[in-house]
């Protein structure tokens, strides 16, 4: 993925390392599953769930990324934004607007 100068250029390039359902699958996975250990370190104050929460949440995505989609991370070439969007399309996906969000994103694709 090469560098954005803004945010709102690295969405729709985000999603188009993101086009197969599959990686999308597994990056939800992690980020639910990070969401939940953090919740459970928040809950009963069991320190190494925080970083656990981190480690799941990057070895879905980057499984998905070497395994299915075939592509680097964004995380390598925009940390901050990479980690936002990944909350980002769990949450669209999460509200059931991630057909929307591709289609608006990636015309090409729909």
């Amino acid at each position: 993925m090469e560098r954005s100068e803004t945010y709102r250029a690295f969405w729709p390039r985000y999603l188009g390392e993101h086009r197969n359902a599959a990686t999308r699958g597994l990056h939800f996975l992690g980020t639910a599953l990070g969401l939940v250990l953090l919740a459970g370190g928040v809950a009963s104050g069991i320190w190494w769930l925080f970083p656990l929460a981190l480690i799941c949440g990057y070895a879905f995505a980057w499984l998905a990324h070497i395994a299915v989609e075939r592509n680097r991370p964004a995380t390598f070439t925009h940390p901050l934004w990479s980690f936002v969007s990944d909350f980002r399309m769990f949450f669209v996906w999460l509200g059931g607007g991630m057909p929307d969000e591709l289609r608006r994103n990636l015309p090409g694709d729909a």
